[in-house]
């Protein structure tokens, strides 16, 4: 198995209500039968669909809770992980963890999106982020 990612499917409650907030956020989502939205994030694709139905497809239990998991979205500065935290809770995200500087050396903050997913929004110095947003380690 080759060392990537090429799909990250979060299960929600209301399809059209969650992809309403990820375009809030400024992505451009697509849906062929209006049950799964897929959005092109550079070089991976992100999706949103009925938790139900991903549960049945995953052959998983959901306890309904926090499936330990956070997501992340790396930007070139501080005052772009404030921008970004604003913005999401503009489009109707919950705060967990304003924009501050943390024991890493970086700048991160925390919003969780209306299904309870959180993302982290980081500025890492040590990490190169090329222009197409790419983020390398090196």
């Amino acid at each position: 198995m080759e060392q990537r990612i090429s799909l990250i499917t979060l299960g929600v409650r209301d399809v059209p209500q969650a992809k309403a907030f990820y375009e809030a956020l400024g992505w451009s989502g697509e849906s062929a039968d209006g049950e799964v939205v897929f959005f092109q994030t550079g070089c991976m694709v992100f999706a949103l669909w009925g938790r139900g139905q991903l549960t049945a497809d995953s052959a998983v239990t959901d306890s309904g809770g926090w499936g330990g998991v956070t997501l992340a979205h790396n930007v070139a500065s501080p005052t772009e992980v404030d921008r970004v935290l604003a913005q999401a809770e503009a489009a109707g995200a919950t705060i967990g963890r304003p924009g501050a500087e943390n024991v890493w050396g970086g700048y991160s903050g925390v919003f969780i999106d209306p299904d309870g997913h959180p993302w982290e929004v980081a500025h890492n110095p040590g990490w190169r982020l090329a222009e197409d947003g790419s983020v390398h380690l090196h």
